[in-house]
């Protein structure tokens, strides 16, 4: 009986050795541009922590909802299950009152109290790591609240840029970063947040609104303090900036108001040219960030709205694009139930947790895939077909192939790609819808339904695997055998 367990150990051993090998390339270390990134405006998201309910008012959109540092710690899980990779919180820094965004800044050294505690902000980084999840928050660099006690002290008056004739007489006082006291105070303060709670990043709220030689000087000193520290400037919604002169001065990606709006439109509707292939033309594209909306626009949701097309449907495919193309995906709070909303501030309504899950679902498999195929972040890209809302591309890292084939159109859609274009005689296995489709004559056709996207990845053709199912069969007979000696042994 010792020898016949022994067999069967063996057997089972050759046959698990014998199965498929996984078709992901496992990444030899995490990089920014294989993060995926959910935005979270803190007070919004969730509210876990009732003590902190100061003036809050969930029936007020400019009024604190409740949101806090313990709900959002106690929502990780629900984030690294849809296969996020980083969060990222708006500014936390304690606000004159009102300023449930985070953006009137009353002390750089202090969280918000109707957030939680620096103590509590501190686990909640802890807890991400804890997950293998990065955390970025905003650095606000540019203004401060019209309370701050440096306001009405004769002795900084040059602390603060002058207002010209033409600006608003409601806006914040503008901090003038040329001058050497400013520029000190917020390096400062940009490294003792480092150090302090050890977060991962900074996101820079109207980062084009703040002069080049700052963010050169300050680029380098935070990244000084450590390794891989990422830096996300967040432009005004109406601005221009040139991505590739902030990448100079440190800046590792930059918003693109411009292109997350050709991306709006092209996905909010069916059947238009896919022009958003060809633009980005920025040096390190892989870090820039792919967003359709954030806490400045309205929601993408509201567009597919007013276009008469299902949300859910629209948003599979976007999120299927900016999931599969060189870029970082920025994900903003309640995307993956389609939440809608107008202009400021209808478009920070309170997360909602329960919803139907079909498109939380399907950002998860997305995740998944994002997280197993460094095709995906890592890998070069090729546009195979496009025409009117379809298109397959392709990305290659090391021996992976992915291709990509998004239907945004409001029919059916067939695409064969030739020997030129993806090597013959293999096949494709979709790993979204589980499509699959093998070579003939050293082509393969594509068939893809409306609203549709699938993930493929090339590998050798399967067919039947005679040699493992007769090992299957034989671990069977060994196992019963085995189990027929044992039973007639406590017998005797």
């Amino acid at each position: 009986m010792k020898k016949t367990l022994i067999t069967l150990i063996l057997i089972c051993t050759f046959v698990f050795s014998a199965a498929p090998a996984t078709i992901a390339i496992e990444r030899e270390s995490r990089e920014w541009q294989d993060e995926t990134i959910y935005s979270i405006m803190v007070d919004r998201f969730f509210d876990a922590n009732i003590k902190n309910d100061m003036d809050v008012n969930t029936q007020d959109p400019l009024a604190y909802n409740g949101g806090d540092f313990q709900g959002v710690m106690d929502k990780l899980d629900y984030l690294k299950d849809m296969g996020f990779t980083a969060i990222r919180l708006t500014s936390i820094f304690d606000n004159t009152d009102g300023g449930y965004h985070g953006y009137w800044v009353n002390d750089f050294y202090k969280t918000e109290e109707h957030f939680g505690s620096l103590k509590t902000f501190k686990k909640l980084v802890q807890e991400a790591h804890n997950r293998d999840m990065k955390v970025i928050i905003d650095f606000v660099t540019n203004n401060v609240s019209i309370e701050h006690p440096w306001v009405n002290d004769a002795s900084k008056q040059d602390w603060f840029n002058e207002k010209s004739e033409s600006s608003n007489s409601d806006a914040l006082p503008d901090l003038n970063q040329d001058n050497p006291e400013v520029k000190a105070y917020l390096l400062d303060a940009a490294k003792w947040w480092i150090n302090e709670t050890d977060i991962d990043g900074y996101s820079l709220p109207e980062v084009n609104d703040v002069p080049e030689s700052f963010w050169s000087e300050f680029s380098k000193e935070v990244k000084k303090e450590k390794k891989n520290f990422f830096l996300l400037g967040i432009t005004s919604k109406d601005s221009n900036a040139d991505i590739n002169k902030y990448k100079k001065v440190g800046i590792d990606g930059l918003t693109d108001y411009q292109h997350s709006e050709n991306l709006r439109n092209f996905f909010a509707t069916t059947n238009q040219s896919f022009g958003v292939m060809n633009e980005n033309k920025v040096q390190k594209p892989e870090l820039q960030p792919q967003f359709f909306d954030n806490e400045l626009t309205t929601r993408f949701t509201s567009d597919i709205v007013k276009n008469k097309h299902f949300p859910g449907a629209r948003w599979k495919t976007a999120l299927t694009y900016i999931y599969s193309t060189p870029g970082i995906p920025v994900v903003f709070y309640g995307s993956e139930i389609a939440l809608n909303g107008g202009e400021i501030p209808d478009n920070l309504q309170p997360m909602n947790f329960r919803t139907e899950k079909e498109l939380i679902d399907y950002i998860t498999k997305l995740g998944e895939l994002r997280n197993q195929l460094p095709s995906l972040t890592r890998g070069s890209m090729e546009l195979l077909y496009e025409k009117d809302g379809m298109a397959v591309y392709k990305r290659v890292y090391q021996n992976e192939i992915a291709i990509i084939a998004i239907n945004n159109t409001s029919e059916s859609q067939n695409v064969t790609l030739n020997r030129e274009q993806i090597e013959g005689g293999k096949e494709l296995r979709g790993l979204l819808k589980g499509d699959l489709v093998r070579s003939k004559d050293d082509q393969y056709d594509l068939i893809i339904d409306r609203d549709e996207a699938e993930i493929y990845v090339l590998a050798n053709k399967s067919g039947i695997n005679l040699p493992l199912i007769g090992s299957l069969i034989l671990v069977y007979i060994l196992f019963t055998i085995f189990i027929i000696k044992v039973r007639k042994r406590s017998r005797m």
